[in-house]
């Protein structure tokens, strides 16, 4: 899901979220804008579609397609008008819902930097941030980079709107990569110029995050932990399908190994407990090797129902983490039994890996036992710490391993570019 921004209105924000969605869509991904500006909305009007059906009309049952109009410029892309600004709607909780594995999501935000652009940002994976060459634009556009950032949004870089060449303001800006300069033109969304730039964009988008997400070479029949020690040991990683529960103290740094999970393949982070700007603020600024994963946050009392939606729009070959599991244990646990019933079910269809972050200690749920009784591995991970002025050890077992019996050899690991940790095995190694 990438967030159209910038603070200063009339910087092309609306026309560039329509370029990408058809350029998206010209390209061969069907693509959906979103209008998430109740205050002034403007998509549909430029985007040449009736005021509804709106975003408010999307519930848990409803697929945002059946929302979406059609561009009457390009098949393949659609248009959701922003809701009416009388209607109350929890932006970050309603986007989390849109997302598909086939569809690109591209959404509109509103002008300024106050609440009304928050929500739709910190929904987001990624932020383009649009500017003009005036000076108040730019300016403008730098308080946004800032907020983006403040959220812990990454920004995937800048589009220069209705220019020729890129601003020396802009060249000066830090970790901003200018993703395409778009000349001005009467029609934008029509002008041969104007939609072979948002082409180019859209090209660009999609081979830098390639780049990132293409994983290292390894055994075709395995998927890596992200661990390279330990996918040596196990012949290149865990068998597609597979549920792992990583089990450790909260006092632990059993999070790293999370991050590191998301470095080998797309990801989704599902957190129960910190924001997703929390949990990606932490990714970005991490000593270990991670990915770009998407990242959304479930609470609440439909908490099962609200991850099993989610889990059900994961692509293929992709992995899964779960942090906590803990806040899902503590359902009723035939509910509970049945929801680690679908989440293989789904793993072994994706061909993808799952990661249950479970801590362990006083007041752990009770619905653990079945957590350990479902998964296919256990990487229990302990911390020891000798003395006073001593340095903290870290050691990952793995008391359960189902596809092998002769696991017992002691492997060290870097565990964050400092401290050392060694995988020990138990002789059954089940």
């Amino acid at each position: 899901m990438i967030a159209i921004a910038g603070a200063k209105g009339g910087c092309g924000k609306t026309i560039t979220t329509l370029g990408l969605t058809e350029g998206f869509a010209r390209t061969g991904t069907p693509a959906i804008a979103i209008d998430a500006d109740r205050q002034l909305p403007n998509v549909h009007v430029t985007g040449g579609v009736d005021r509804e059906p709106t975003l408010a009309a999307l519930t848990a049952e409803t697929d945002v397609r059946s929302v979406a109009q059609v561009s009457p410029r390009t098949s393949r892309a659609g248009i959701v008008p922003a809701p009416e600004p009388s209607q109350k709607l929890d932006f970050e909780s309603v986007l989390g819902r849109v997302e598909a594995d086939s569809i690109q999501t591209v959404v509109d935000c509103p002008s300024g930097a106050g609440p009304d652009v928050v929500e739709p940002l910190s929904a987001a994976d990624g932020v383009i941030v649009v500017t003009t060459d005036s000076e108040r634009s730019l300016t403008a556009a730098e308080t946004t980079v800032e907020m983006a950032r403040r959220l812990g949004v990454r920004v995937l870089g800048t589009v220069v709107n209705r220019c020729e060449e890129v601003p020396t303001e802009v060249e000066s800006w830090v970790d901003v990569p200018v993703l395409g300069v778009v000349p001005e033109a009467e029609s934008p969304l029509t002008d041969e110029d104007t939609t072979a730039a948002y082409e180019e964009i859209v090209e660009t988008l999609q081979t830098r995050n390639a780049t990132d997400r293409t994983p290292p070479a390894y055994d075709d029949e395995l998927l890596p932990t992200g661990i390279d020690t330990l996918d040596r040991r196990l012949g290149g990683g865990l068998a597609p399908g597979s549920v792992v529960a990583l089990t450790a103290e909260p006092a632990s740094q059993s999070e790293q190994l999370l991050y590191e999970a998301t470095a080998p393949r797309g990801t989704l982070y599902l957190t129960t407990e910190r924001s997703t700007a929390n949990v990606r603020r932490a990714i970005e600024t991490t000593s270990v090797e991670t990915g770009n994963p998407t990242i959304r946050h479930v609470e609440g009392t439909e908490v099962l129902e609200d991850a099993v939606e989610i889990i059900g729009k994961l692509p293929d070959g992709a992995t899964l983490v779960i942090d906590l599991v803990d806040v899902l244990e503590r359902d009723d646990r035939r509910a509970y039994v049945s929801f680690l019933n679908d989440l293989k079910d789904r793993m072994v269809e994706t061909d993808g890996v799952a990661v249950l972050h479970c801590l362990d200690g006083p007041g752990r749920p009770e619905n653990r036992t079945a957590t350990i009784h479902a998964v296919d591995a256990v990487f229990e991970l302990r911390t020891r710490e000798s003395g006073v002025g001593t340095a903290v050890e870290h050691y990952l077992s793995v008391p359960k391993f189902r596809p092998e019996s002769t696991f017992t050899e002691t492997i060290e690991l870097t565990f964050d570019g400092v401290e050392a940790m060694a995988l020990e095995t138990n002789q059954n190694g089940n």
